[in-house]
């Protein structure tokens, strides 16, 4: 969570996913769960529970169910006949007990397949961002890993290599993979407990952030009926 670079009245939101994914993961490319609910909290008054939250669940569909492939050919937009796997997610705000939607049907890009089905992937990455009426923006998809950590170094009781003209050290162990990321960026004034607040500098404007996802949970039965 932080102040936006490009826009010091909102406050950008991003929360990752599903590490270690490997790009090149075809036929079966990482998704969101269907049956998932990705949220974004965060707490305005300073009791560490919640004040809003910011609501994700996905949808899976297959334009084409007679093949097993993600895409059938070039994935020129989000709507493309080509782009076979899709999804899909419904965007609902939480605060006071009160839940609003704020999109439905938002798309989710394909992922970088590779230069002859996804040729334009940038284009493709930035026809996801949506403008929602609050004035936030949204985007849900997969991204390159943002972390950079040695772990090889790490678990090897602490062995951090260090690299020539390099004082920090270290070798990303994350580089090259993916993960699946949401990323919010919310005017200040719908975030904080002073709705009057322009900006997050000021004395008021503290927020505390953090992530959840939560699956319906299922229990087993034995043959006598214990669980």
């Amino acid at each position: 969570a932080f102040v936006s670079p490009d826009k010091p009245d909102t406050v950008t939101l991003i929360a990752s996913f599903y590490p270690f994914q490997e790009p090149a993961g075809g036929p079966n490319f990482y998704g969101f769960g269907d049956d998932v609910l990705y949220e974004i909290k965060v707490d305005n008054n300073g009791d560490a529970s919640e004040d809003i939250s910011y609501q994700f669940r996905f949808k899976t569909t297959v334009q084409n169910p007679n093949t097993f492939l993600y895409n059938t050919g070039t994935i020129d937009s989000l709507t493309d006949g080509d782009f076979n796997v899709r999804q899909t997610y419904t965007l609902t705000k939480v605060e006071g007990g009160v839940s609003t939607v704020l999109g439905t049907d938002l798309p989710v890009p394909p992922v970088n397949v590779g230069p002859k089905s996804t040729p334009n992937y940038a284009a493709l990455f930035e026809a996801a961002i949506k403008k929602m009426a609050d004035g936030s923006s949204v985007f849900a998809g997969q991204t390159d890993d943002p972390f950079f950590v040695e772990l090889g170094g790490i678990f090897d009781l602490v062995n951090v290599r260090k690299l020539p003209g390099n004082a920090g050290g270290g070798v990303d162990g994350l580089a090259g993979y993916n993960v699946n990321s949401i990323a919010l960026q919310i005017p200040t004034v719908h975030l904080t407990k002073a709705k009057n607040v322009p900006a997050v500098s000021d004395g008021d404007a503290v927020i505390g952030v953090w992530s959840t996802t939560s699956r319906q949970a299922t229990r087993g039965l034995s043959s006598d009926g214990t669980v």
